[in-house]
């Protein structure tokens, strides 16, 4: 009996997906990771990592018979449909490197080992671009869960900030605010500080409003 197998690929360099995740610190805060959204959720995976099967089976993954090992999108498009779903709203865009073997499918694929190259992070729950890491006020064994948050929304709460997060991970994973993928885009520690402008612009403006109503008033 002819045993069938799938066709190899030998790419030049190796693939590259987009999939969703939150991110997430150990409770010391050595560490930092990605919790998935689906049957791997469970086991927080690194910035680099391997792939191991959730249901404990002594295999490699990806295996043929089992639908263990990372997932990916292919498209970026496909991963921002997801982020629709009010599950997925406050998950990170996580573009990824695809080692390894993997198997092919028509929209995505699944793989044995990843790196994690740009976290884009969405919107903060008032709708205002994220500036920081803040607690989502849930977790898993050893992880607390992170999620986005503007800078008025932060006060009071446990920040991290995307650059320090970057480093723990390692330092070659880029954090980025906003899920979409900007022409020209600025890394996060850089586009960070333009919400700070708002206040500064303002009281610009009503310095000027005072300095007229005092000429018109005759008030020093």
């Amino acid at each position: 009996m002819r045993r069938l197998r799938l066709p190899h690929e030998r790419p030049a360099e190796p693939p590259r997906g987009y999939k969703l995740a939150h991110p997430v610190v150990s409770h010391d805060d050595g560490r930092i990771g990605f919790a998935g959204v689906s049957i791997g959720g469970a086991l927080p995976y690194g910035v680099l990592d391997e792939a191991r099967c959730v249901y404990g089976r002594r295999h490699r993954s990806p295996a043929l018979r089992c639908d263990c090992g990372f997932h990916c999108l292919h498209t970026l498009s496909d991963t921002l449909a997801m982020t629709c779903a009010g599950a997925h709203r406050r998950a990170t865009l996580l573009e990824v490197t695809v080692l390894g073997a993997y198997i092919r499918f028509e929209r995505g694929m699944r793989y044995a080992r990843q790196r994690v190259r740009v976290a884009r992070v969405g919107p903060c729950g008032c709708g205002l671009p994220p500036e920081v890491f803040v607690d989502a006020g849930w977790g898993r064994t050893g992880w607390r869960a992170l999620t986005g948050a503007c800078g008025s929304c932060a006060v009071g709460r446990g920040q991290l900030s995307f650059a320090e997060f970057a480093r723990v991970g390692g330092g070659r994973l880029r954090v980025v605010a906003g899920h979409r993928r900007e022409v020209g885009e600025e890394p996060a520690s850089r586009a960070v500080p333009r919400p700070a402008a708002e206040p500064a612009l303002m009281q610009a403006r009503l310095d000027r409003l005072q300095g007229r109503w005092a000429r018109l008033t005759g008030e020093p």
